[in-house]
């Protein structure tokens, strides 16, 4: 069993927002695999199904905590501790805003850098799971970046995030397989983006 876990916060308020994009990540992969429906459990919606990899099919649950973004290790702890799982057993996709727009990056322990949701899952579990970090760029200014996170996507950032939403989900069992950085590189490949600044705003069509 797999956890993969995206997140972001609950409701249509936040549904387009840029800290949101665990969550369009992981519902990418739920669709594009042919997992169940959605139901409630560990204060968060989850799915179940399987994804083929060379080793053979493997269970995973796709969890999208709805306890808004400081919570969210409550919820990846409960649905850890009844499958009885490790650290290393549970992938977070999360924004990163210090990597360049559509960058993908996976990394396995460290700290949160700021970021709220990845704060609370380390508090919960400690720091040693999988992280699947994607790059939404940053404002330029750290005091502009809570309310850039908790901004909609532009329209000219749609295909991007699209391009990249879709590439997480096809490479999954790569990732499944724990076959991080292959997983990595497949994503980029699949979806290439830029390596930039991230602190570089994203250019408007024709600009």
């Amino acid at each position: 069993m797999l956890i993969l876990a995206g997140l972001g916060n609950p409701g249509s308020k936040y549904q387009g927002n840029r800290h949101n994009i665990g969550f369009r990540a992981v519902d990418e992969i739920g669709d594009r695999h042919d997992f169940a429906a959605e139901r409630a459990r560990f204060l968060s919606l989850t799915r179940q199904g399987r994804i083929d990899t060379p080793q053979g099919p493997e269970n995973v649950l796709i969890l999208k905590p709805q306890t808004y973004m400081n919570e969210s290790g409550r919820a990846v702890h409960d649905a850890m501790h009844f499958f009885k799982l490790e650290p290393h057993q549970v992938v977070v996709f999360h924004d990163e805003l210090d990597l360049a727009p559509g960058r993908l990056r996976m990394k396995t322990g460290g700290g949160a850098a700021g970021h709220n949701g990845l704060r609370s899952i380390i508090d919960w579990i400690g720091p040693d799971f999988r992280r699947a970090r994607m790059g939404v760029g940053h404002p330029g200014d750290k005091e502009q970046v809570l309310g850039y996170v908790l901004a909609d996507f532009a329209k000219a950032e749609t295909p991007w995030v699209e391009a990249l939403c879709r590439a997480c989900a096809q490479a999954a069992p790569l990732l499944v397989a724990g076959e991080d950085e292959r997983y990595q590189a497949e994503v980029l490949r699949l979806a290439p983006a830029e390596k930039a600044d991230p602190r570089q705003p994203v250019k408007e069509p024709g600009e």
